[in-house]
């Protein structure tokens, strides 16, 4: 059973308010006094009620990162990503607590739980709770997503970075190239569709020649989708994937019908995982770093929190294409 002021203040022999005043710091009379209660405290593992300090200085130390949808198309690698780069700047000053939009029921935002809130906005339909959270005037930053609202917004150019990757497979020969996308209806799906087919039109191709599979961003849709992709009667020499765990998924179904990475199909993903890099197949991907986002996130949402510099600006963190081994070079095969 927890300890509590009740219980220091009879066997200290002295009032509740004494011992109140004593761990508080506040009036609590004689030094000796004080000392001999937060000893008594201390050998009774009295521990303070965060709850009560939290009301009395009018913050939670509560930082709320909410996700558009944290079961339906948030990868896990993408949490982690960014619950790393939020504690990287937090470390023990604040809790984070973690929840998804599509769980929230509108109108029970309670201002008093939250010093501030992170939104990772990954459509459009966030927008309502965004109204929400500057209708109860809660600190706030968006990342991920482009917003239209007087709050600061840590981007990337997903359409410029997808472009890019497109470009690249264009370059080294490629012309018969499929496309694992992702969930409809999510802007960075409709991003990076606009990029690959904007890559096509510059080079003189017909993107609507282009095989497109869906996939939501997860593995085994990935995987499905690659399947469907390699049972068409023209095989493809590539395969464009909006993620990197969809490419891994895609490299499972290559190796199942009999085909290697890179020899027969070349890969390319988007995101950069951390196990991207290393392994039987080092993928060639997009580097999107969810956790720099997440990092300039709360560095902009602390300084306003912390040292009240309000600064509504739109930040743009770069992309960088990162070439390693998935990709074939056909270009001779070609002459």
């Amino acid at each position: 059973m927890a300890v509590t002021i009740k219980d220091i203040a009879k066997k200290a022999g002295v009032s509740y308010s004494t011992v109140s005043r004593a761990l508080n710091d506040v009036g609590a009379g004689k030094s000796e006094s004080r000392q001999k209660i937060l000893d008594i405290a201390k050998e009774m593992g009295y521990v303070p009620n965060q709850a009560a300090i939290n009301l009395k200085s009018s913050r939670s130390h509560t930082i709320g990162l909410f996700f558009s949808t944290i079961s339906k198309m948030t990868s896990p690698f993408v949490l982690h990503d960014v619950l790393t780069g939020v504690y990287n700047i937090v470390g023990s000053r604040y809790n984070v607590a973690v929840k998804g939009i599509d769980m929230h029921e509108a109108g029970t935002l309670n201002p008093t739980l939250f010093d501030g809130i992170i939104v990772l906005s990954q459509r459009s339909e966030d927008s309502s709770f965004i109204e929400e959270v500057l209708e109860k005037k809660i600190p706030m930053v968006a990342i991920c997503r482009i917003v239209y609202y007087d709050v600061p917004n840590v981007v990337t150019d997903e359409a410029l970075a997808m472009e890019q990757a497109m470009d690249y497979l264009l370059d080294n020969g490629h012309r018969r190239i499929a496309v694992i996308g992702g969930l409809p209806g999510v802007d960075s799906t409709r991003l990076r569709h606009r990029g690959w087919r904007t890559s096509m039109i510059r080079h003189g191709l017909d993107p609507e020649e282009v095989p497109v599979e869906e996939g939501d961003y997860r593995y085994t849709s990935g995987y499905r989708a690659a399947r469907r992709i390699l049972q068409r009667e023209e095989r493809p020499t590539a395969i464009l994937c909006f993620n990197d765990e969809m490419a891994f998924a895609a490299r499972a179904a290559v190796y199942e019908a009999g085909l290697t990475v890179p020899d027969d199909i070349s890969l390319v993903g988007f995101d950069n995982w951390d196990m991207s890099g290393y392994g039987t197949m080092r993928l060639t991907t997009v580097e999107r770093n969810m956790g720099d986002l997440a990092r300039e996130g709360t560095r902009v949402l602390l300084r306003r929190i912390e040292d009240g510099i309000i600064d509504n600006s739109r930040i743009f963190l770069d992309n960088k294409l990162i070439i390693r081994e998935s990709v074939k070079d056909i270009r001779e095969k070609e002459k």
